[in-house]
Formats: structure tokens, C-alpha cells, sequence
């Protein structure tokens, strides 16, 4: 293939930025704005020895999946909905199917497996105008006139929108009121290029629960002029709760600058999940589809399974969402961020919902819980640290190998892992399963319609032995003196919480019995497959282990 071929390919994928994948005699095409079933005439872009990119020229057969009539205009243009040309019902198919095939090809789960466990993908009703965040960069077009809408593509150059199709309703007559206060008042749009300008973006917040409205004007300045006479138009919005700027003078491509200043009203503004409130500022992380948020999280809650006996570990918290809907049934949540004024709002928000039985740590959680791990083991004379279920919410990499290790050693009973990239969640299901952790459950959660994003709700629960067997026995045969008679895997446990205080695994004690010299059954609490990493018992443990065999008088 060189650059300029014009090709006709059949599209059997998408990829991970949205494009259609089709192959001409074994060469594969990345095509942007084909969908799963279309015939396409592409022309060749860049060619690479074993692929190549390719511009969609003409839909030869469309898909029966493809939308006649995109709900935006500016999609193909746009770039922020990948996929909106695909009709929803087959977004979801492939979105699910998208999950599936990571775990199986990447975290190397049994098909038959994953067909027991795994739950249909969870979907909107309403799949457009679910974003309560959106952020508009302002610029000015060939003739001079102020603009705003979305960049293109893999560039800075912004196309004129003011109603997106994923936003809610009320962003356009803001934007609208904002770009004339600009004209008007002869406020000047910020220059990328030459680092000149006032107004470099507009973020707009809306509560669905509450109705209240934010407003912040990021400027390349310290202050807004005729600031009074934009506030004065803005207020005459129902729900206006919030108008303030924030100053970024630097050279970057960051949005937000640190500093916030107070225009009118506040500078927050509330919104529920569930019942929980929280209060979100202009650089608060909070979930951007409200309705999916409330879904996600209560599958999350359900999978932790809380009675109110429970210590729970909530890693890359934010600002708190997953450990205050915890913290309602839990006896104890831990969580943990790396940036600290999103904690400073979890600890704000456990305040205004009265919740005190969760504690914030700020910092890495690749280094937070181990630290936590080694001192708790210093402090407690070897005794190793334990939590009853540990959920984990990372960023697109996933989890790092030190962490996971760590969650392995605190021996949860269960695991919940909230995932925003399935590639990554299948690598680290595949660390977990071999270090004696189970799938039992598994959710999608399409938290970002007409996109290629999905989110992956996991439950891994510790792997134990069966509670029950069948077995046939000659009795003429049974020792009644072995040891084995003389007390169970629970009267161990028993004994050994009540006398020392610490919580043993059954795993732990067929370990110690097998170093005494007492048979265990062959395959009794071995793993299920080669090269599983097995956690040893620690040496505390094991000599209560002993104690309670020398109590009953198995060795």
C-alpha cells in the first residue's frame, strides 16, 4: 500500500480512538468515522510497513447499525463522539464486547468462566446530554470574531459550537450571554501562539439533582472587566449559583489555573449521588454523567456486600464519592488521593453528610498502602495488616504491581476494582487471579455514550475451599484417633482469634499443618493453575497456629 491508493475495505472493528478497522489482502486500515459494518471507499493517508491510516472518502454499503442522521452536525469535524454515527443498541454490543475480549485475551480468563460471571452492560435511556462538566476554549476565527466550541481532532484549532449534543441544554445560552459580553465589552479572546488575550476557556457545572449552576472564566489575567455587567446577565438564569474566575497565566496547555476568584455567589455548588451530597468546586474531580455515576456506584456497593463489621481500603478516592456511599454500611473506610484539594473536599463532604467513619490520607496509593503495610507490621510485632474489602477506582494505567501485591498481602475477602480502561483491568485481573483471587462478578457500565469509553465494575473474591463435599467413606477403615478428627479448620480459627487476636486463613493453617507433619488432602487449598503466587503465612501466625494444634492435641 502507498500514500494516495484509494481502497475499498470491509470494517470488522473499532479501535481504541474510535476508528473503523478493515483489511485490504492482509494490510490493515485505521478509518476514522467508519463504523463496524460499512463498506467504505478510503483513500491512504500514511503507510506504514504492516498498517495504515486511511480518510473515509465514500460509505460504499453503510452498516445496519449506522445512524442516518447524527444527532450533531459537527461529530465527524468534532472528534469527541467517536462512535456517535453507530446506532446505541450497537454501541453497547461492542462496548461489552470490547470488555470481554480484553479479559480474555489480555487477563487469560476461561471463556466458560466469564459466561457464569459476567452481567450485561448497563445503559442509558437518554444517551445524549448526560455531561454535568463541560469546558469551551475561546478563540477567534479568520474574520476576527470571537468563537467558542470543542478543538478538532488532534488539534488546537477550535470549531464554533455552542450546543453540544452531550452537554445539557442550558450551556448554549451561557456561552451565548458570554461571547456577546465579549464583543461587546471588547474583551479579547486568548492567543495560544502569542500568549495574549484575556479569556482562554468558559467550565460550566450543573447539578442534575440540584439544578445549581456554575460558571468560571479561566483569564490569562488577574481580573475580568466589567465583570458586574456579564454577572448581571448570568444571574438572570434559574439555578445560577456560582460565577468565578480563575487565574492562568502560564504558557500551558492546562486549563485551570490554581487560583480562584469569587465573582458571585459561591464557589461551590452541591449536587447528590444517591443520598449522599457533595460539594463541587471548579477543580473538584466528580463524575461527569450523573445518572451512570449513581449506577456504577451502587454496583460497587453491591458487590462489597457490607454488614457494618467491615474495614474498607478506597484507593484513588477523589473526593470521596466511592467512600461516602461505603462508609453508609461499612464500620471503617480509608481513603486515599494523590492530590490534596480533592481530599480537602472528601473530608469536606464526610462533614456536611455527618459521616465519620471515613479517614483521608493524601498520597500515591502505590505508596500510601504499602507504607501503611510496613508500619502497621513494625508497630504490631510482625502482625500483618487486614482489610475486609479493598476497592480500587485507578486512572487509565491501571494499577501498579507493588500495589497489587500489597492488596494480595492485606488478604481482603473481597476485592472491587472500578475500571475505566478494561485493557488494564484485564492485566491486573490476571495478577490477581494468580496471586488467589477469583472473578465472581462483572459489569459494564457505559458511564460515556457515543464514545468508545467504557467503564467495568469487577468483584474478586479470595478463593477458599468448598464448604461441602461428597465423599464415600468405609468406616472400617477411619483412624477415630487422627489428628485431624480433633478440631476443624473453624475451631483452629476460633481458638486462634480468641487467644491471640489474629485472623488465619484456612490456607494458613493447611500450610502449618503440612510443616507438623498432619496430612491434608492432596489438592486441599492448593492453587488452581501453575505459577499462582501463594502467600505464606507469617511467622506470627504460624505459632498460633501451632498453639491451637498443641491445644487439641494434634501434635
Amino acid at each position: 500500500m502507498q500514500k494516495n491508493d484509494l481502497v475499498t475495505v470491509a470494517i470488522e472493528d473499532i479501535g481504541v480512538g474510535g476508528e473503523g478497522i478493515g483489511k485490504v489482502d492482509g494490510y490493515t486500515l485505521f478509518i476514522k468515522d467508519a463504523i463496524i459494518g460499512d463498506v467504505v471507499e478510503a483513500k491512504i493517508v500514511k503507510a506504514k510497513k504492516n498498517y495504515g491510516y486511511a480518510r473515509l472518502m465514500n460509505i460504499v454499503t453503510p452498516s445496519e447499525n449506522r445512524v442516518e442522521k447524527p444527532a450533531c452536525p459537527m461529530a465527524r469535524r468534532c472528534g469527541g463522539c467517536q462512535i456517535q454515527e453507530m446506532k446505541y443498541g450497537a454501541q453497547l454490543a461492542f462496548k461489552e464486547g470490547k470488555v470481554r475480549g480484553n479479559l480474555e485475551r489480555i487477563g487469560e480468563v476461561p471463556t466458560e468462566l466469564l459466561d457464569n460471571v459476567m452481567q450485561p452492560i448497563v445503559g442509558m435511556e437518554e444517551p445524549f446530554h448526560y455531561r454535568n462538566k463541560a469546558q469551551f476554549p475561546i478563540g477567534t476565527d479568520k474574520e476576527g470574531h470571537i468563537i467558542t466550541g470543542f478543538y478538532a481532532g488532534r488539534t488546537h484549532s477550535i470549531i464554533p459550537n455552542t450546543d453540544c449534543a452531550l452537554g445539557v441544554a442550558v450551556n448554549q445560552k451561557i456561552l451565548e450571554i458570554i461571547l456577546h459580553f465579549m464583543e461587546n465589552n471588547h474583551i479579547s479572546a486568548y492567543d495560544e501562539e502569542k500568549h495574549k488575550g484575556l479569556v482562554r476557556h468558559v467550565l460550566i457545572r450543573y447539578g442534575f439533582k440540584t439544578d445549581e449552576i456554575m460558571v468560571c472564566l479561566v483569564i490569562n489575567g488577574e481580573k475580568l472587566p466589567h465583570a458586574e455587567k456579564l454577572v448581571d446577565k448570568l444571574c438572570e438564569i434559574s439555578g445560577m449559583t456560582s460565577i468565578t474566575i480563575s487565574v492562568n497565566k502560564a504558557k500551558t496547555n492546562v486549563i485551570m489555573g490554581n487560583e480562584i476568584k469569587l465573582l458571585w455567589g459561591q464557589t461551590y455548588i452541591t449536587d447528590y449521588i444517591g443520598n449522599v451530597k457533595y460539594q463541587i468546586s471548579p477543580l473538584s474531580f466528580y463524575q461527569v454523567n450523573p445518572v451512570q455515576t449513581e449506577k456504577l456506584y451502587g454496583l460497587a456497593l453491591d458487590y462489597a456486600d457490607l454488614n457494618g463489621n467491615e474495614t474498607v481500603w478506597d484507593l484513588y478516592c477523589g473526593i470521596g464519592t466511592i467512600s461516602l456511599f461505603l462508609a453508609q454500611k461499612a464500620k471503617q473506610v480509608y481513603g486515599v488521593e494523590i492530590v490534596p484539594q480533592a481530599i480537602d473536599d472528601a473530608r469536606n463532604n464526610a462533614k456536611i453528610n455527618d459521616i465519620t467513619n471515613a479517614e483521608f490520607y493524601v498520597g500515591k496509593a502505590e505508596e500510601v498502602l504499602p507504607e501503611y503495610y510496613r508500619e502497621y507490621q513494625e508497630s504490631h510485632g510482625g502482625e500483618t495488616a487486614h482489610a475486609d474489602v479493598i476497592v480500587v477506582d485507578p486512572p487509565r494505567k491501571g494499577c501498579e504491581e507493588s500495589l497489587l501485591q500489597t492488596i494480595v498481602d492485606m488478604q481482603p475477602e473481597k476485592v472491587v476494582y472500578v475500571s475505566c480502561d478494561s485493557a488494564t483491568l484485564a492485566r491486573d485481573v490476571k495478577f490477581l487471579r494468580e496471586s488467589g483471587y477469583e472473578l465472581k462478578k462483572i459489569t459494564p457500565v457505559d458511564q460515556f455514550p457515543n464514545t468508545v469509553h467504557v467503564e467495568t465494575v469487577v468483584l474478586l473474591s479470595q478463593q477458599k475451599p468448598d464448604d461441602t463435599i461428597e465423599i464415600d467413606l468405609d468406616l472400617d477403615e477411619l483412624d477415630a484417633t487422627s489428628a485431624e478428627l480433633k478440631a476443624t479448620y473453624q475451631e483452629i480459627k476460633d481458638y486462634v482469634l480468641k487467644e491471640f487476636g489474629l485472623k488465619v486463613s484456612s490456607l494458613y493453617i493447611s500450610q502449618v499443618k503440612r510443616k507438623c507433619g498432619i496430612e491434608v488432602g492432596e489438592n486441599y487449598n492448593l492453587p488452581k493453575s501453575e505459577n499462582v503466587r501463594v502467600p505464606q503465612c507469617p511467622k506470627e501466625k504460624e505459632d498460633a497456629i501451632k498453639a491451637a494444634l498443641k491445644y487439641f492435641a494434634m501434635i
